[in-house]
This record gives C-alpha cells, structure tokens and sequence, in this order.
C-alpha cells in the first residue's frame, strides 16, 4: 500500500475544457450546419486532409483559450481528486496562450496550488504515478506509472491502453491504484457481475461459455458493431451498424460501452439488472474500460478476474483467426498493454490450465463451492 499521496497529471483540452467540439461549432457558426463540423467526425488528433481542419488555427487564438467550455462535472471531479492525490494540469498551449490558459485554471480550480500547473510540449518528460489524457500519442509515450487514455472519438481506434469514458470511472480506477480506500471483498453469492479482462486471444469467450454451463452463471446479450465472424452465432452477439450504435449511445441505452480495434461494443443495463435481480452471475467478457465501469456501478457486487495464457499461445491464436490483418496489427501490439490491468483484477485465472481448472478457480475465489 503506497505511503504517499498519488501524484496525477490532468490533461486539459477536451479533457477539462472543450476543445474540438467548441472549435468545431465556432466552425459551424461561420459556415453553416455541416456533417463535418460534427465531433465524431474527428477520428484523428491532428489534421484531417478538409476544411474542419480550419479548427486547429482558433488553437493558438487567446480568445478561443479564455472562451473553451467547460465540461459539466470538471470542477467537481478535480475537488474529489484532490482529496486524495496531488493533482498536477499537464497542458500544451503556445506562447502566446499561457497567461490565458493559467488565468482559467487558477480561477476555475482554485483548490489546485499554482506550482502545480506545467505548460510544455514534452509531457513525455513528467513523472507522475497517473495521467489523463486525450490524445493518444502521449498516452503511450508518458512515463506516468499508469497513463490512462480519455475517450473521445479520435482516439477508438486505439486498443489495450488504459481507459475511461467519464469522470467517475477515473475516480475509481485512481482510488483502486492508489489502495485508499477499502473496498469490499466481491460477493456475488446473491447475484453481481463478472468481468472477463484480458488480451485477445486468452479465452474470453470460452471462458465464459464454460461458466454458463452452471445455472448460476448467465451471459448478457453485448451490443457490437464488429462484423461477425463464421465461428460466431447471431446469439453470440446483438450485431448493428456503426451509425445505429452511435445513435442508441447518445440515447443512453448503455450502462457501459467502449472501443476495441475500432469496434464499438456496450452492454445495456435491460441486459444486466434482470440477470443480477434474479440473483444470478452475469458473465461479461470486457475490456478494462467497460469493466471499471461495471466495478464503480456494482461495487462489492463485480468481481474483475483477468484471463491470462502464454504470449506464444496467443499471437498463433491471433494469427489464425478471420479477421483482417490491420486487426491482428492491432490486437497484437496491444498485448503488453492489456498484460498490465491484472494488476485492477481481483484474481487471475489461465486458460493454457484448461476450461475445467479455470472454472474451478472461479467457484473456489468467489466462495461459490
């Protein structure tokens, strides 16, 4: 257990304050509604080759900087933050918006000392125990312990790292890294969630397959855009266009929902509460993303159980499945990554051990014999 306060570093640009989607309608007020002016449009950081990339130049603008809208609940999530850890803004901005940019901070998070704010472009170079942050190249290039990667829609395309979708499934993941709080020990006798996390190819699905032969295990429907494979039922998966997703997301269909490969998947709550009502097991092969997002809404109730297998194991099993190379590049450069959530899991079971033995464990580790 760490004897010292967490040191975490906050991006702030489409972390804290908007930043694309604000560039974006200032677009759309000089032009006119355009589908290109929409935010999901913005796939990538950076530059996209048409005229939204016009919103780049309000960047280096003061004014735009002294505008950006803050993002409902920032203010909030960083007083809880900083009731247990040192919070530390990590921002890039040009010369010539610094004042602007620590005028904001400084008044919008008072409780945040002023030494604690660094503006530079090398983030890479800043050594904390946790980052947020929105654009993936810094994710991957921090020295931070554990950097975490925001969502937004120029970053799904991005898979293994560390991620969250809100505020609140920061908060948890800070709290379980930094062990200050005591959460309980999962108790699913009485029904809960659990959560199948780890790499591709480590027997997820099986897993999962070989639980629900128990009566006391039960697999939610997931919702997905990913095309299904030949190996794959209908019943496997509720299969939907990129767009349905999408628009059923803005409609809140989804307890949770996260990107993997550049597929999107979520698990509705109509799935999951019936399951855990009826005092049953739900069994949710899932991404570290969506499966804190579970443990923050079930709490003692989720158990997070890591699937691991020999890394040999798992490029032949990658290597052999039918899907796109650009998919196995993807999946595959994303192992080392995955590797370390087992360090948020409650347990580990391996599945190179056998269905068998993995299901044992199971039984056994949430006192279910």
């Amino acid at each position: 257990m760490r004897k010292y306060r967490l040191r975490i570093g906050l991006d702030v640009d489409d972390v804290l304050y908007e930043c694309n989607s604000y560039a974006l309608s200032l677009l759309r007020e000089k032009y006119g509604d355009n589908p290109v002016f929409d935010v999901n449009h913005i796939t990538a950081w950076g530059r996209m080759g048409d005229i939204s990339d016009e919103r780049i130049d309000y960047f280096t603008d003061p004014k735009f900087v002294e505008s950006q809208p803050m993002f409902k609940g920032a203010q909030k999530f960083v007083r809880e933050l900083s009731k247990f850890a040192d919070v530390f803004f990590i921002t890039s901005v040009p010369p010539e918006c610094m004042t602007a940019r620590a005028k904001r901070l400084s008044e919008d998070f008072p409780e945040i000392p002023v030494g604690n704010l660094l503006i530079g472009t090398r983030k890479d170079l800043v050594s904390i125990d946790i980052l947020l942050d929105d654009a993936a190249h810094n994710v991957s290039s921090s020295q931070a312990s554990y950097p975490v990667l925001m969502r937004r829609p120029w970053n799904n395309s991005l898979s293994g790292l560390l991620s969250v979708n809100s505020y609140s499934d920061f908060l948890h993941m800070a709290k379980i890294i930094g062990h200050s709080f005591m959460e309980k020990t999962p108790d699913l006798t009485h029904g809960g969630v659990l959560c199948l996390i780890g790499p591709s190819g480590t027997g997820k699905n099986e897993i999962a397959s070989r639980l629900v032969q128990d009566p006391r295990f039960k697999k939610p429907l997931t919702t997905t855009t990913k095309p299904r494979n030949l190996t794959e039922d209908e019943e496997n998966y509720r299969f939907i266009s990129t767009e349905q997703f999408l628009r059923e997301k803005a409609e809140n269909r989804f307890i949770e929902t996260t990107v993997y490969s550049t597929f999107h998947f979520g698990t509705s709550e109509e799935e999951i509460c019936p399951i855990v009502e009826n005092g049953k097991i739900a069994v949710i092969p899932i991404d570290i993303c969506g499966a804190l997002t579970l443990k923050n809404l079930y709490r003692s109730k989720a158990a997070m159980v890591f699937t691991d297998r020999d890394k040999k194991n798992i490029l032949t099993n990658l290597l052999h499945r039918d899907i796109s190379d650009e998919d196995k590049v993807s999946r595959i450069m994303s192992i080392d990554f995955e590797f370390r959530n087992i360090e948020f899991c409650d347990f580990a079971i391996r599945y190179d051990d056998g269905l068998d033995v993995c299901y044992d464990t199971v039984l056994r580790e949430l006192n279910l014999q």
